[in-house]
């Protein structure tokens, strides 16, 4: 059964009239994303220290849930969007919710998106602003040694391309990898995409839409870079929360890769919110489970600290 709470958006969203996102043009399809949070989203938790920088070329707003007396740890956090839309501002409240509840700064990346910049545009930025991060980790009373990356949907599956590029150029290891409903294969072929592919916010042609944006040659599709999933290997890789929604297209594929990196015995934690739709976690003043998904991720963040 549908979670009530999201049945009745979605059935609110149908007698308002409010037209698909494949049916719209990015900047219409941005606009009317940016716009419509204030709906769905809760009231923005205070923080000591919000402040609007650049990691490298990279626009990024980091999030302090206190002052840092010492180095902090901190969660590197990728937008969802279809990597299309979605920005800073889009994912404030959440941002501000992973600090607070995961006792760490978070750094959120404003990358490049489609089509104006195709991939691996958004790859190379999250790897710059990340390894800048890292490098001015001292400056910026971040912990080096305390570094995790998220993200949601396509920002989910940016954190695990991140993953892997920082495995496979030899650099430290992450704390940990925190990915909520994340897209790791571009193929769509998942059970889920025909199950779910109608009738639950995110439709078949809307990622259709998305990925057409974001990659321009099908042939880039199994470029783990665009698909976590196919990499040849994924061991190595930081320890994961992999969350899903169970009326999500993406649902299976989210599985798949928990279950892939299980299988390359990296300690991986699976939960899915069966009665949930994707992005749902964003909207909590409207879905209430949207809080406790938040709270686990939190617990989970302080856990990979070592708190």
């Amino acid at each position: 059964m549908l979670d009530p709470q999201a049945r009745a958006l979605i059935d609110l969203m149908i007698e308002k009239g409010v037209p698909p996102t494949h049916t719209l043009t990015p900047a219409q399809a941005r606009s009317f994303y940016r716009d419509r949070r204030g709906f769905t989203q809760p009231e923005p938790p205070p923080m000591a220290e919000v402040l609007d920088m650049k990691a490298g070329s990279v626009p990024v707003r980091l999030y302090r849930p206190t002052a840092a007396q010492t180095p902090q740890p901190v969660l590197v956090y990728l937008h969802g969007g279809g990597w299309t839309i979605g920005d800073l501002d889009t994912h404030d409240v959440l941002c501000r919710q992973l600090a607070r509840d995961g006792a760490c700064t978070v750094v959120s990346v404003d990358y490049r998106m489609g089509p104006e910049h195709r991939f691996p545009a958004a790859v190379d930025d999250c790897v710059e602003a990340f390894d800048w991060l890292r490098a001015h980790a001292q400056e910026l009373q971040l912990d080096a040694s305390r570094m995790a990356v998220g993200g949601d949907s396509a920002g989910g599956n940016l954190a695990a391309a991140l993953c892997l590029v920082q495995r496979e150029a030899g650099r430290p290891m992450l704390a940990f990898q925190l990915l909520i409903y994340p897209a790791t294969d571009m193929r769509a072929v998942a059970p889920s995409h025909t199950t779910n592919g109608q009738g639950y916010m995110l439709t078949n042609d809307s990622i259709a839409y998305y990925r057409g944006n974001y990659i321009a040659e099908q042939a880039d599709w199994s470029d783990w870079r665009a698909s976590p999933l196919l990499a040849p290997s994924h061991a190595g890789l930081p320890p994961a929360l992999v969350l899903t929604a169970g009326f999500d297209p993406l649902r299976d594929e989210g599985l798949q890769y928990a279950n892939a990196l299980s299988a390359a015995s990296v300690p991986t934690q699976y939960v899915c919110f069966e009665r949930q739709i994707h992005g749902f976690i964003t909207m909590g003043r409207v879905i209430e489970e949207a809080h406790t998904a938040v709270g686990l991720c939190g617990a989970a963040l302080r856990r990979a600290w070592g708190g």
